[in-house]
């Protein structure tokens, strides 16, 4: 049996835990069963977000050394998994700070506020809002240090960025899932040079989902971030596997917007991320 499809026995379970992650959260998560163990679509579920969490650690260390109360904001949040173990790893040890979970799924929303109150988890505030209206309403001058989405389908992996953007956030970190905007809009261009990439639908779908993170790179660039994109864990445990972290570290970038301009130009879509964020493109 392949490793990813094995059951960790609860005595072996610590191997797969951070430094400070304790049992009892992951069991109130249910990604571990109740006698502790691991079955292997929860081991795949925490590989994510510990590696995540690993791979955001550079940002926290960064805002909880410059900031006196760092605010994180985990949009499309589902079940919280990342904002607890976050808050568990991060924000209770320091005794400082915020994180605020986004969802629109009220189920879910009330779920994750009743396990807070039973962790004592006092700092995590849970709201029921979609991406958008929560970015639309927020009020100034509420400083966010990082946002974060895991697994955002579509364009609500946009709305995490845009909501990054607008408030100005220090770090914004993306691992976007299922992409059809802009598959659906290469479907409808007929003029481009390029049409055969996307011609036959399976095509259309993994160009679509390329063109779509590149074009989101290069739209946080243009906007003052300097970004790497990286892989999140091996293929084995997800296909959705592509990390977007962003730091801001000025206000624009016009080389950036050029290239983009160029790409929007070739291809002749203009997605979510540009129709709100550049009135020039």
């Amino acid at each position: 049996m392949p490793k990813s499809r094995e059951t960790i026995k609860p005595k072996q379970v610590h191997r797969e835990l951070l430094d400070e992650q304790t049992p009892e959260l992951l069991k109130e998560l249910h990604l571990l069963t109740r006698d502790g163990g691991l079955n292997a679509d929860a081991r795949r579920k925490l590989k994510q977000v510990n590696h995540l969490v690993n791979l955001l650690n550079p940002a926290l260390e960064d805002i909880f050394n410059r900031f006196e109360s760092p605010l994180a904001v985990d949009v499309g949040a589902g079940k919280a998994y990342l904002g607890f173990i976050l808050y568990q790893l991060y924000f209770s040890p320091k005794q400082k700070g915020q994180i605020i979970s986004i969802e629109s799924r009220d189920e879910l929303v009330q779920k994750a506020r009743d396990m807070a109150q039973r962790l004592n988890f006092s700092k995590m505030e849970f709201i029921n809002s979609t991406i958008e209206s929560y970015s639309l309403n927020l009020v100034a001058p509420i400083r966010i240090n990082l946002v974060t989405a895991l697994h955002a389908c579509d364009i609500a992996s946009d709305e995490a960025l845009i909501l990054g953007v607008r408030a100005k956030v220090d770090y914004i970190a993306v691992v976007p899932c299922c992409q059809a905007e802009v598959a659906e809009l290469l479907r409808k261009e007929k003029t481009s040079s390029v049409e055969s990439l996307w011609h036959h639908g399976i095509h259309r779908r993994e160009f679509g989902s390329h063109l779509t993170n590149v074009i989101r790179v290069l739209a946080l660039e243009a906007l003052g971030y300097q970004v790497t994109v990286t892989e999140l864990v091996g293929w084995e445990h997800s296909l959705k596997n592509e990390f977007i972290l962003a730091k801001r570290v000025q206000n624009e970038n016009g080389m950036a917007k050029n290239k983009l301009k160029a790409v929007l130009s070739e291809f002749k879509i203009k997605p979510k991320i540009i129709r709100d964020l550049f009135a020039d493109l």
